[in-house]
């Protein structure tokens, strides 16, 4: 994916932007995603992206994990659009909110043990995911992702869900299906491998 935090000429464009102006816009983008209108979110993603990406580097540290979770939330922005709610806040404080939460939530299932939950920016992060989601996982690209979640079963869309996007690990995304394990890892392995073919992942 293209880094958020690498110099972008509408984003840096944004920053300059009157808050109450800028504000105001990203309102608007969250309405037009609320209808699934991708063009409105490539721009919301073009303004806040560098903001999210900034947020989720200063928890987790790692660069990459970085860029994992500012796809996740730009993907809970697609699918959770509807719910903001303009009387409660600024869009970019509801955003920041989904940034630093999905962060935190990566953080803690990052971590291997109890006692290093309090750590962020652990210099090694134990996930109970296979080589294949993390592969995926570094060319998310926010529209294809949409399209590409909709090629999976339902079954695979919602072990992938639980277990990628939910921080999850197998065990606990088979005691909430009520699924053996190995049945959760080999959907969440086939999910994993369709996502990898549609995205153009060699």
């Amino acid at each position: 994916m293209e880094t958020p935090n690498a110099p972008n000429t509408e984003a840096a464009a944004a920053v300059t932007d009157p808050p109450a102006e800028l504000s105001h816009r990203l309102a608007v983008l969250l309405e037009g995603i609320a209808r699934r209108d991708q063009a409105a979110f490539a721009e919301f993603y073009q303004l806040t992206s560098r903001r999210v990406y900034g947020m989720a580097r200063r928890v987790l540290v790692d660069p990459e994990l970085s860029e994992d979770t500012t796809q996740e939330v730009f993907l809970q922005v697609w699918q959770n659009a509807a719910k903001f709610d303009v009387q409660a806040g600024s869009p970019l404080s509801w955003l920041m909110t989904i940034s630093h939460r999905r962060a935190v939530d990566k953080v803690r299932s990052s971590q291997s043990s109890t006692d290093r939950e309090a750590r962020y920016g652990a210099s090694t992060q134990d996930i109970d995911h296979d080589s294949v989601s993390d592969e995926v996982g570094s060319k998310l690209e926010a529209e294809a992702v949409v399209r590409c979640l909709g090629t999976l079963t339902e079954t695979q869309q919602e072990s992938v869900r639980l277990a990628y996007y939910g921080g999850l690990t197998y065990r606990e995304v088979a005691e909430r299906l009520n699924a053996a394990v190995p049945t959760i890892k080999s959907r969440i392995r086939d999910g994993l491998i369709r996502l990898k073919t549609c995205l153009g992942v060699s």
